[in-house]
C-alpha cells in the first residue's frame, strides 16, 4: 500500500490585483472599478486615457511590480490590450513569472484548466494576425513597386521641409493629446509637492504610486502643461536649495503627502526600499527620525495640519 505524503504548509494564497483603464469619453468611469471590487481585488489600479493613445504608464509600472502568485484582473481585454499579438505576448510574459490572468467578462482566466485552453486558441489567433498584417505589408510593398513607387512617405525620403514640419506638428499634438489625458493621473500630485519639493522627490512619489516617469519627462511635461494654460506656472519655479537633511526632510514631506494613511513604520519602510540613508546614522530607517524630519516638515510649512 503506498502511504500518501501530505504537506503542512498551507497554500500561498492569491492576491487580486485590478488594473481599470477609463477612456475620457467613458460615461460611467466607476463601473470597472465597482465590478473589480466586487471580484475580490485587494488593490486597482486606475488609468484614464482617450481610446487612441497606448500611452499606458500606470500598466506599465502595475506589469513591472506584479510577483508569483498575483492575479490580474480586469473587466474585459480591451481594457489592457491594443491587439490579439499584444494581450497574447503581455499574459505569456506574466505565465513565465507565475503571474495569473483573469478577465471578468471573457472566458479568460489562466489559473484554471479552461482558461489556459483559451490562451492556446488566443494565441494561435494571434499568429493567425501577425501572418495576414506580414502578407498584406509584403502585398502593399509588391504592388507599390510596380507603379514605380517606392513605399514610405516620398516628402521624408526627399528630406522636403514641409513634409517633415507636418510629421513635427503631428507628433507634438499625440504628444500633447496623451498628456491632457494622462494628467489627471499625475498632474494633481504635482500640484501639491512643486515648487516646495524637488523634481527628483516628486518623481520618486509619482513612480511610488504606479507610475514610470523621469525627471526630464516630468519637467517636460509640466512645461508643456504650462505652456498651453493647462497648469500653474508656479510648477515650474525653482526650488529653495536646501541642505542633505532638508532634502530628507522633504522627501519625507513629499511621501506623507502622497499617501496620507501612512503611518510612521510604512515611511520609514519606504524610505528603506528606496535606499535612502537614514539622516542620523544607521542601516534602517526607525519611527522616530521619521517624525523628526515630519515635525520639521511642518515647521517649514511643507505639511499644513
Amino acid at each position: 500500500m503506498v502511504e500518501l505524503q501530505v504537506s503542512d504548509t498551507p497554500p500561498i494564497p492569491e492576491r487580486l490585483i485590478g488594473y481599470a483603464r477609463v477612456s475620457t469619453d467613458d460615461q460611467l468611469p466607476d463601473t470597472q472599478m465597482d465590478e473589480l471590487r466586487a471580484a475580490g481585488c485587494d488593490r486597482i489600479f486606475q488609468e484614464h486615457g482617450s481610446e487612441a493613445s497606448r500611452a499606458r504608464p500606470v500598466l506599465t509600472r502595475l506589469l513591472g511590480n506584479l510577483t508569483a502568485h498575483d492575479v490580474l484582473v480586469v473587466v474585459r481585454l480591451d481594457a489592457i490590450a491594443h491587439s490579439v499579438s499584444h494581450l497574447s505576448q503581455m499574459i505569456e510574459d506574466l505565465k513565465k513569472r507565475g503571474v495569473s490572468f483573469r478577465s471578468l467578462r471573457d472566458p479568460i482566466d489562466t489559473s484554471t484548466s479552461q482558461g489556459t485552453y483559451c490562451l492556446e486558441v488566443l494565441g494561435a489567433i494571434a499568429q493567425l494576425e501577425r501572418a495576414l498584417i506580414a502578407e498584406r505589408t509584403r502585398v502593399g510593398i509588391k504592388a507599390a513597386k510596380a507603379r514605380g513607387r517606392l513605399p514610405g512617405n516620398p516628402g521624408l525620403r526627399e528630406r522636403r521641409p514641409e513634409a517633415i514640419k507636418a510629421i513635427s506638428k503631428a507628433r507634438d499634438k499625440l504628444y500633447l493629446d496623451e498628456l491632457k489625458a494622462s494628467a489627471p493621473t499625475w498632474l494633481p500630485m504635482v500640484q501639491q509637492l512643486r515648487p516646495q519639493h524637488s523634481w527628483d522627490n516628486v518623481v520618486q512619489v509619482l513612480n511610488r504610486k504606479g507610475h514610470d516617469w523621469t525627471v526630464e519627462r516630468l519637467r517636460r511635461a509640466v512645461h508643456r502643461m504650462v505652456q498651453e494654460k493647462l497648469a500653474d506656472p508656479e510648477l515650474v519655479a525653482r526650488s529653495p536649495r536646501r541642505g542633505p537633511e532638508d532634502r530628507l526632510m522633504k522627501l519625507v514631506a513629499a511621501i506623507a503627502i502622497a499617501d496620507t494613511g501612512l503611518s510612521l513604520r510604512d515611511i520609514a519602510t519606504q524610505l528603506d526600499e528606496m535606499g535612502e540613508r537614514p539622516a542620523r546614522g544607521g542601516r534602517k530607517w526607525q519611527p522616530s527620525s521619521v517624525r523628526h524630519l515630519l515635525d520639521e516638515a511642518y515647521r517649514f510649512g511643507l505639511i499644513r495640519h
